[in-house]
């Protein structure tokens, strides 16, 4: 929702917002939420690919085919997503590591495991410490600066300037944020390997095995969380502009968060009570193609001066509610939508362009 209704892309967040409400709720966002739940739809992502992979395999000998048109689609929906819609579209990187991950399903599930781990902790331990020398070296440019020309350009373009001025600015933060300076290779060591750790989860059944000892489950959850929040919450502990502490804090404590994020769910779904409560929110993940779709739409004619032109007024509080607010009403229209549907509009056209009308 940040980068929604403020250039997010182009400040530092922890000088940005000013009013005590504000530095507090975006604490909360920043410790809790940033860099911890994109992991999980990603890995979400790879186990659903794996899955699938195993049933191609056993239904016809072949996925290739298959994966080739179902990671076409989400490419080009991506594209469109991202130029006409909202530039911090994830479906592309999606598309492109899912092409990948179609050369690496026929191998073990323990290699994409470890594959998956090494992509992710080697290079983020690699940059962290070149980060922290750098830092030593040259402190002043270890902080991370306000880009006051961007955000005066993104606030001109998207607060008030025609649909072509916004789409215009929204290919340059996309390009700027995928493409330029090596931006793309940063996407691609933040995205592939949790597509790499989802797979191999549903190759070795860890998800059965964790259902299977809650207790065990529960106390990893804790360490977890522990261990995710303390390094989430390095900048503010030490130093909220220092761009080493940053990269820290989302690429090695937001996946570590979002480990714990996963044990907790997995848990509770043992749970009677707690799997009533969750049931709700299944709908929507069942439609999570359309509701994410839908999400972008509204953001875009809230805050975009084709729409309400809301852009730059909204603080990091009401920004929130409108938050929960939208997915609020997102889980209530999937499941009535759900009750009459096998799947959300998107899903349908997805899954046809997959396998063809008659699946």
């Amino acid at each position: 929702m940040l980068s929604f209704h403020s250039p997010y892309f182009y400040y530092n967040p922890y000088e940005w917002w000013k009013t005590s409400q504000d530095l507090l709720a975006f604490s909360w966002i920043d410790v809790f939420v940033q860099a911890s739940f994109y992991p999980l739809f990603a890995a979400m992502f790879g186990f659903g690919t794996a899955m699938q992979y195993e049933k191609a395999m056993e239904r016809t000998g072949s996925f290739w085919k298959t994966g080739v048109r179902r990671f076409s689609f989400l490419l080009l929906i991506g594209f469109l997503h991202a130029w006409f819609i909202w530039p911090g579209d994830i479906l592309f990187n999606y598309a492109v590591c899912g092409f990948i991950l179609l050369l690496l399903l026929r191998f073990s599930g323990k290699i994409l495991l470890l594959a998956g781990f090494v992509f992710l902790f080697v290079p983020a331990g690699m940059f962290s410490v070149l980060l922290l020398l750098s830092a030593q070296m040259d402190p002043y440019n270890a902080l991370f600066w306000t880009d006051i020309a961007s955000v005066s350009q993104s606030i001109a373009a998207y607060g008030s300037g025609s649909f072509a001025e916004v789409t215009t600015q929204r290919m340059h933060d996309w390009s700027n944020n995928n493409i330029t300076d090596g931006a793309f290779l940063f996407q691609l060591i933040a995205i592939l390997p949790f597509l790499l750790i989802g797979a191999g989860v549903y190759k070795k059944r860890i998800i059965q095995k964790w259902s299977a000892q809650p207790k065990k489950t529960f106390f990893l959850f804790l360490i977890l969380f522990a261990a995710g929040v303390l390094l989430k919450g390095i900048p503010h502990l030490l130093d909220p502009s220092h761009i080493a502490y940053m990269y820290i804090q989302d690429s090695i404590g937001g996946p570590v968060l979002a480990a714990s994020y996963a044990a907790f769910i997995v848990f509770a779904c043992t749970k009677k009570t707690m799997s009533g409560i969750l049931q709700p929110f299944a709908a929507a993940g069942k439609m999570s193609l359309t509701n994410y779709l839908m999400q972008s739409i509204v953001g875009s004619l809230l805050f975009y001066a084709y729409g309400f032109g809301f852009y730059g007024q909204i603080t990091v509080t009401t920004g929130v509610w409108l938050c929960v607010t939208i997915f609020t009403a997102q889980v209530i229209i999937s499941g009535l939508w759900l009750n009459r549907f096998k799947q959300g509009p998107a899903e349908m056209l997805w899954r046809t362009v997959t396998y063809g009308k008659g699946r």
